[in-house]
């Protein structure tokens, strides 16, 4: 057994009592790891690791044994390097705002976190509309460094998630109907891979909007979940700040006609930047908490970008549409103001929910289909809802088929959890049934699992796991996720 995966002993010159009992790593390893990140850049407590035990999930705290915060990729390519001799599990860590356990360290080891010092803006070059990143940098600290620029970076999760972690799970959010998600966002990629090599992903600096030069490595690691390698830096497209925004509202009398109006807005080609869906629980939710007054009912948030009368144009056309499948109105502004206040209730949604439901876990879980499947599926979640007596509600990024659902339990409710579990595997069958996906952006971590293979059949499953033995042949990275 290697020397280093034994029990704490009982004399250590560190401070290691908060250390629990199912350590793997001895004094010696410790101290090693802290001495590459420094005497201050490490933690042993039981309040750090706590927090780096799990995301937003519903799953079970798993602990590392060793949080560190490097301040370069020497540094983590020094710690993979003897996490990997060593074989002593390690995990990225960046905001911690997943939903599906994709960072909890379920079998111990090291957690990476990049947020404390790999957080800074490194270029900008504005006449090449592109900029790179540390991956500890958040979206919103950089999209606040653009704003004198004209530039801006569209991904918009929702949290403010670190791009790193943003990369891990391929995210999109509200505007990737129009930008598209991660996956179509990243240039290049600075990646330590499980034995501390380095590697750019789509060569040494290159940041060109086309790049067919070998292997598609970027997007091998994109949506990877920090199994292949960590990231370290990031190369992000970014876009022109639009000339005018339009928002809108839509109520509607029931689900069908709302996401209805979504498939035929999106047939038609409008070249529209977000459509969201909330339902008329989610409405109610958002009156209590923010103190609005919108129409209970399902509803849809819309905005274009562009010129003034372009969006007009395209304002009415949607309207058209929407009055056709007979929207009780059509609210739109461009004033910033205006605009702020009609997607209030979408922005924060998550917070309404939560708090109508005090003293409850809420968790969100979500599935993407076919746009033309939007209307089926929804409509028969809203049955699964109501048939299993289920506190949630349902909103979408409905523009490109995907939909989350908020959920509220008392995880002490044996019956209430029995349900929970129906309700989620119903969702996800459905949508596998209907040739769509499990998730269309929290990814798999340890929530969806078993369903991979459903999903995909055993032969992709079994390329995928000849891929990771081929880069991590010692299972260090995030070890337990995915498959």
């Amino acid at each position: 057994m290697n020397r280093f995966l034994f029990n704490i002993t009982k004399t250590t010159r560190l401070n290691l009592k908060t250390i629990r009992e199912y350590s793997i790593l001895n004094s010696a390893a410790i101290e090693h790891l802290s001495s590459i990140v420094g005497s201050s850049n490490y933690s042993v407590s039981e309040a750090i690791r706590t927090h780096h035990s799990k995301d937003e999930s519903l799953h079970e705290e798993a602990h590392p044994d060793l949080v560190v915060f490097p301040q370069n990729t020497d540094q983590i390519s020094k710690i993979l390097q003897f996490c990997n001799k060593n074989r002593i599990p390690a995990i990225a860590y960046g905001a911690g705002s997943g939903f599906e356990g994709g960072i909890n360290a379920i079998k111990g080891g090291v957690s990476i976190d990049t947020s404390k010092f790999m957080n800074n803006i490194l270029e900008v070059n504005v006449e090449d509309f592109d900029c790179w990143v540390d991956s500890g940098t958040t979206r919103k600290q950089l999209n606040n460094y653009l704003k004198d620029t004209g530039l801006w970076f569209p991904i918009d999760p929702g949290a403010d998630a670190c791009i790193g972690g943003m990369c891990s799970t391929s995210a999109s959010g509200t505007n990737a109907v129009r930008f598209g998600t991660m996956r179509e966002n990243v240039l290049n990629l600075e990646c330590v891979l499980a034995d501390g090599t380095v590697i750019n992903t789509a060569g040494l600096k290159a940041r060109s909007r086309k790049n067919v030069a070998g292997y598609n490595l970027t997007n091998l690691m994109i949506g990877s979940e920090g199994t292949l390698g960590v990231i370290t830096k990031v190369a992000l497209k970014l876009f022109p700040q639009p000339e005018t925004i339009l928002s809108a509202v839509a109520p509607f009398p029931d689900v069908a006609s709302a996401v209805q109006s979504t498939v035929e807005i999106m047939q038609t080609g409008l070249p529209i930047a977000r459509i969201e869906f909330l339902d008329e629980k989610s409405i109610q939710a958002n009156n209590i908490y923010n103190k609005m007054g919108l129409d209970e009912t399902p509803t849809l948030f819309l905005e274009f970008h562009g010129s003034k009368g372009t969006v007009d144009q395209q304002a009415e056309a949607a309207m058209e549409i929407c009055k056709e499948n007979q929207c009780k109105e059509f609210n739109w502004a461009t004033d910033p103001e205006e605009r702020i206040k009609l997607w209030h209730a979408r922005h924060n949604s998550w917070f309404a929910f939560k708090s109508i439901h005090p003293n409850r876990k809420a968790i969100s879980t979500d599935v993407c289909v076919p746009i033309s499947k939007l209307p089926e599926v929804l409509v028969q979640t809203k049955k699964d809802i109501e048939e299993l007596n289920l506190k949630t509600v349902i909103v979408g990024h409905v523009g490109d088929g995907n939909f989350h659902t908020f959920i509220s339990l008392d995880t002490a409710d044996t019956e209430e959890m029995k349900r929970y579990y129906a309700y989620s595997e119903k969702l996800v069958r459905h949508a596998i049934k209907v040739e769509g996906t499990c998730t269309g952006e929290h990814g798999i971590g340890l929530g969806k699992m078993k369903y991979m293979e459903e999903q995909f059949g055993k032969s992709p499953i079994d390329t995928m796991r000849l891929i990771k033995k081929a880069l991590d042949p010692n299972n260090i990275l995030n070890p337990g996720k995915i498959f």
